[in-house]
């Protein structure tokens, strides 16, 4: 194996030896494993603050995306001891998961190197399980949807939030769908952030019915964008903002500004592990307000 498949990289206080850096993660846009942590590792201090403390699952592409892959929730048995982590009991008492949590560049670097390409985080964070800290709308297209329907559908519900002095912020799933995040006082409670969501949601479906539709079971059918209001459960993700997604052309689960949202040109191959560095040079966090502004529910 040459130099140039295996280094130590030196990221804060802690050393992560990196491997296999020339594998092909992209074969159409030869993008490597290199490229993947590389974009990690610059991408950190935008990342971090977004996913610290929140338990995180991993899909594993130890072979690219063309590869097999696994979901991974349990901390790796061969992480370093300085990999943050919390135990969580399924709720059928089955057994005890150690949940893996990400504080710095370092675990983020080292996670990536075990072939994990995407990050999904839970709407909480560490030790408070139970407390959602965002409300999240997960508006996720039929197969006969179009991106602009999407985008569409994130402006008809922006103008309901508003109408209830709620402010939401959008991001691609880096996928087909847009992720509308709200973030919420703390004492919120999972059953009621779920049922808040699903009633406005139907709220929206009644409003837009052609457009708008309440998930119910599958949700990739017909031309309407469907509200998967129980992505708001204990122990449900969604995709960490900056992750890198698994598909061709490497998208990113990206933050974006209402006004890109209105103006209906933005699509999500435009954002992807290429372009992201110079974006967010460009237009900053977007999601940095999700850090600081607290919001209650109506009850």
């Amino acid at each position: 194996m040459s130099d140039l498949t295996v280094a130590t990289w030196r990221l804060g206080v802690h050393s992560v030896r990196v491997s296999h850096l020339d594998t092909r993660y992209w074969p159409a846009e030869r993008l490597t494993k290199g490229d993947l942590l590389g974009y990690y590792r610059d991408l950190a201090p935008m990342m971090l603050p977004h996913i610290a403390g929140r338990p995180i699952t991993l899909r594993v592409y130890p072979d690219g995306i063309d590869g097999q892959s696994f979901y991974r929730r349990d901390v790796p048995e061969r992480a370093p001891r300085w990999l943050g982590r919390v135990d969580y009991a399924t709720q059928s008492g089955e057994r005890t998961i150690h949940l893996p949590l990400i504080d710095d560049v370092a675990g983020l670097v080292w996670l990536a190197n075990e072939g994990s390409i995407e990050f999904h985080c839970w709407s909480c964070q560490a030790p408070r399980l139970n407390e959602p800290d965002q409300a999240v709308f997960d508006l996720d297209p039929g197969d006969q949807a179009t991106f602009p329907d999407v985008l569409q559908a994130a402006l008809r519900l922006r103008e309901a939030l508003e109408r209830m002095g709620l402010r939401g912020y959008p991001k691609t799933s880096g996928r087909r769908g847009i992720h509308v995040h709200l973030p919420l006082a703390p004492g919120h409670q999972f059953d009621e952030v779920r049922s808040w969501v699903k009633r406005v949601a139907e709220d929206l479906a009644a409003s837009h019915p052609r457009l708008i539709d309440v998930a119910h079971g599958g949700t990739h059918q017909g031309s309407r964008i469907t509200v998967d209001y129980a992505q708001n459960s204990i122990a449900r993700t969604m995709a960490a903002p900056y992750t890198v997604r698994a598909a061709s052309g490497a998208p990113v689960a990206a933050p974006l500004d209402w006004d890109e949202v209105a103006a209906a040109r933005i699509r999500p191959t435009d954002l992807n592990l290429r372009t992201m560095p110079g974006r967010v040079q460009r237009v900053g966090d977007l999601f940095a307000p999700l850090l600081h502004q607290k919001q209650q529910l109506p009850r």
